[in-house]
């Protein structure tokens, strides 16, 4: 039985986790390289780890939520590493979107170990993570599934299984993020126009909200957008990434996105202008410049 969870990447949505599986009932502890984020985990009754190695020894189950597959690696194999620590008690939930491809190889080496993995990819933003509403994608044996549930379903509101498979679920993150990307930039696209064309921005957002043009992304970004509020919830970068491993996958099974393709470069392009690190509602600034010609 899990009691001790570990929470390794202490970002807004590993915070979000670690917060919602202790109000769960669990003993949570966090591992960081902030050392800012390592004092927002203790200001919120969260342990603290000095190394993936730590807290693997006191932990039963571990959330990976770092950014990309190189930063899983250094996780794994850095300084007192988290690979040379597991045992086959130990349940590990690799929890970032990375390609199906990392997912397949990272898990085949957890468990290895004889540690059991979870390939689970998280969606839903930071405010759904605190409040332990996220979606959560799940590929793995269905006996790692049933240790698992009392967790999940302290930290994710809808789960998804995809399949026995590591690597299945990145792939279902990966589909949906494409449908995010393309709608984060079209929304972006749509107010910039709207700006343009003289209309008021903050009453064409209410209007697609309740209208046939409604997402979710763009119900959370462009308000936010439009109070000028770009505080990185989910910097632009992430959201880049996750398009161009999109993009990666299809071009492995032969298939060219023309969508994905130009979603991509757009948003590439919103990093290069300078909005790299800001939330990804950023793309309306991006959408403002370009139209300001």
């Amino acid at each position: 039985m899990i009691e001790r969870v570990g929470v390794i990447g202490a970002g807004v949505m590993g915070m979000g986790i670690a917060a919602s599986a202790l109000r769960g009932g669990f003993q949570v502890t966090i591992r960081d390289t902030d050392p800012v984020r390592e004092d927002l985990a203790r200001a919120g009754g969260l342990r603290v780890a000095a190394s993936p190695a730590e807290l693997a020894g006191l932990c039963e189950a571990i959330a990976i939520v770092v950014v990309d597959a190189a930063q899983i690696d250094a996780v794994y194999r850095g300084p007192s590493g988290l690979l040379a620590a597991l045992a086959p008690h130990h349940l590990i939930l690799l929890c970032s979107t990375i390609s199906p491809v990392d997912s397949a190889r990272l898990a085949a080496d957890i468990a290895a170990t004889g540690a059991a993995v979870l390939d689970a990819p998280i969606s839903g933003g930071p405010a759904r993570a605190l409040a332990g509403t996220m979606s959560m994608m799940l590929a793995g044996d269905a006996q790692a599934l049933a240790r698992a549930e009392p967790l999940l379903q302290a930290i994710a509101g809808r789960r998804f299984v995809i399949g026995p498979q590591p690597g299945d679920a990145a792939k279902a993150k990966l589909v949906n993020n494409l449908m995010a990307g393309i709608h984060l930039m079209a929304g972006a696209e749509a107010i910039a126009l709207a700006e343009r064309l003289g209309l008021d921005p903050a009453q064409m957002t209410e209007l697609i909200s309740a209208s046939s043009g409604q997402s979710w992304i763009f119900d959370d970004r462009m308000p936010r957008a439009l109070a000028g509020d770009f505080a990185p919830r989910a910097q632009a970068h992430v959201l880049t990434k996750d398009v161009r491993l999109v993009n990666e996958a299809a071009a492995a099974a032969g298939l060219e996105l023309p969508l994905g393709a130009l979603v991509r470069d757009l948003l590439q392009a919103t990093c290069d202008g300078g909005w790299r690190t800001e939330d990804d509602a950023a793309a309306l600034l991006f959408y403002r410049q370009r139209f300001a010609g």
